[in-house]
């Protein structure tokens, strides 16, 4: 019992780990350089941005939870893991992209390949745990969105 409830801890940290280091190049530019910028009418207000992204945060972390909770010996488990680390690893990406370098394009580039990436492990989830795979569905939505987003600040800009 303890033990599922530190992989659970450390499941959820670890997400919540990938989106504090994104935060630390996004938050210097939202005031400065993001606030100039051209956005489209369907951009949520920037306050929305931290309670969306930690919930999303957080199901993230109860997925990847649900996958390795019966250990790494398998290989659709360890498949799952590589491509949830891989998808981690650009969305903390894009924040530098976007926010860091403040290049639209090329942040559109990263979330092209976060969001196929995200439902790449979707799929592999989905061979393992069910309820897994479900819990990142809304984070799929939310990627789309933020491509969007990305996509028209870059036409507008």
């Amino acid at each position: 019992m303890l033990r599922s409830a530190l992989l659970l801890l450390l499941c959820i940290a670890l997400p919540l780990l990938a989106g504090a280091i994104g935060s630390l190049y996004t938050m210097s530019s939202i005031p400065t350089w993001y606030a100039m910028l051209n956005k489209p009418s369907f951009t949520p207000p920037n306050w929305v941005f931290f309670p969306v992204w930690t919930t999303l945060y957080i199901m993230m972390g109860v997925s990847l939870f649900l996958v390795v909770k019966g250990g790494l010996g398998t290989v659709p488990v360890r498949h799952g893991v590589l491509l949830f680390g891989a998808q981690l690893v650009v969305n903390t990406l894009w924040s530098v992209v976007f926010f860091g370098m403040r290049a639209p394009f090329f942040g559109l580039v990263t979330i092209g390949i976060l969001v196929a990436l995200v439902v790449a492990t979707i799929v592999a989830f989905y061979r393992v745990s069910r309820p897994a795979a479900w819990l990142l569905v809304p984070y799929l939505c939310w990627g789309c969105f933020a491509t969007a987003l990305n996509a028209m600040v870059w036409v507008l800009n």
